[in-house]
C-alpha cells in the first residue's frame, strides 16, 4: 500500500539517513564526547567520523544500486544525515578545542 501512495520514498529516505547515523555512531564516540575530550582526541576521533562516513556511503551506494525505484529518496537520505552528523562532530570539535573544560578521561 505505501508503494501505490508514494510513501515507499518516505521509508527510503529514512531508512538510508538512518544507516548513516547507525554507521557513524557505531564507528566513533558520540558528538558530546567529542567535545568534552577535543582537546586530548580531537584527531583520532574525527578519524573514525571519516571512516563511518565512508563506510556509510559504501552502504547507502550499495542500497541506492539494488532499489533502482528509490534510488533519489536513499541518496538524498544518506546525503542529508551526513551532512547533519558532520556538522554535528565538527561543531562539537570547535567547541570543545575552544571552550576546554573537564574531561572525562585522565592520562
Amino acid at each position: 500500500m505505501a508503494a501505490t501512495s508514494g510513501g515507499g520514498d518516505g521509508v527510503a529516505f529514512l531508512v538510508s539517513a538512518g544507516i548513516v547515523y547507525e554507521i557513524i555512531a557505531a564507528a566513533c564516540s558520540s558528538p558530546q564526547t567529542t567535545e568534552i575530550n577535543a582537546k586530548a582526541r580531537a584527531g583520532t576521533l574525527m578519524k573514525w567520523v571519516h571512516v563511518g562516513a565512508v563506510q556509510a556511503a559504501v552502504f547507502v551506494a550499495v542500497a541506492a544500486y539494488v532499489d533502482k525505484k528509490h534510488r533519489t529518496a536513499i541518496i538524498s537520505g544518506g546525503l542529508v544525515a551526513l551532512v547533519l552528523m558532520y556538522g554535528s562532530y565538527f561543531h562539537a570539535k570547535s567547541a570543545g578545542l575552544a571552550n576546554g573544560g573537564p574531561t572525562t578521561e585522565s592520562y
